[in-house]
């Protein structure tokens, strides 16, 4: 299979393929200078940073030649990448339900501290934000999906973060908290809750009639990541019992709370991680 043939096979194809095991298909025909070929001679072009997938250098002489050559550059959703996700959004539109684990790291009171600043103030504290959140989740190998208003969206999937891919998730929403100040003697610079939930979403590339496409990932899995963010006090990230499962979390010490999430009719069992835990305390 070659570039667009059969497109919605392929893309449901490609799609799971390079989410759950970190890589193209072997049918994947792609051009010449991203093929498996030509990568043990990419290796040796300078410079790292270096795409953990394909190995194309962003840097140096060889990251000049990968990105006017080649329009091969860092990926927006994660700079350790290269833009094959966005490559293969053009030719292969369409995606594939997979397990993933969704991050939302949201600020609380937005709306407060909005009418205490001014636009610009406003604006330099969010971008603050965005630059922590996005720090922490591109250390931790997630993908970043969305930054929008006042939150910050990421998922984690097999392929790049491991089968514990909930752990890396943890570890990302840990560091976010500790980043804006939570569990330092003068208090938060911003207050922030995380919500974290593992479960099936659609992952890939969606396309309106104007020809716009945007990676993405949909359904009730991400409406429920993003509903435990709503509910996650300052400093506080909420976990979903599948989440805590997967990141092999022990529940010894841990806060239960039942929740009644908005849309759904069942309550949520979640568990309360706080920036005063330590990582190792709740390891198993």
């Amino acid at each position: 299979m070659a570039g667009p043939v059969d497109l919605k096979s392929g893309a449901e194809d490609f799609w799971r393929h390079y989410m759950t095991k970190g890589e193209p298909p072997d049918w994947l025909n792609p051009p010449w200078y991203r093929s498996k070929v030509v990568q043990p001679f990419v290796r040796h072009l300078p410079s790292s940073p270096r795409c953990h997938v394909c190995h194309a250098p962003f840097q140096g002489v060889g990251g000049a030649l990968m990105r006017h050559l080649f329009a091969i550059v860092p990926s927006r959703m994660n700079p350790n990448l290269c833009n094959l996700c966005e490559w293969a959004a053009d030719h292969f539109p369409g995606g594939a339900e997979v397990e993933a684990t969704l991050l939302f790291a949201d600020v609380r009171g937005s709306t407060g501290l909005a009418e205490k600043s001014s636009p610009a103030e406003f604006s330099r504290l969010i971008n603050r934000f965005y630059s922590a959140a996005t720090g922490a989740i591109i250390r931790t190998n997630g993908m970043i999906e969305k930054l929008i208003g006042d939150e910050v969206v990421g998922f984690y999937v097999p392929g790049f973060a491991g089968p514990q891919h909930a752990r890396e998730a943890v570890r990302a929403a840990r560091q976010i908290l500790q980043a804006t100040g939570h569990g330092q003697g003068d208090g938060p610079w911003l207050p922030v809750g995380v919500g974290i939930h593992t479960g099936p979403v659609f992952i890939g590339a969606v396309r309106s009639e104007a020809g716009v496409s945007e990676i993405t990932v949909l359904g009730d899995a991400a409406n429920v990541g993003a509903r435990l963010a709503s509910q996650a006090g300052p400093g506080e990230i909420l976990l979903s019992e599948a989440a805590r499962v997967c990141a092999g979390l022990d529940k010894t010490g841990l806060e239960a709370r039942q929740l009644q999430l908005k849309g759904r009719t069942e309550s949520v069992e979640t568990w309360v991680l706080s920036e005063r835990m330590s990582e190792g305390a709740t390891r198993r």
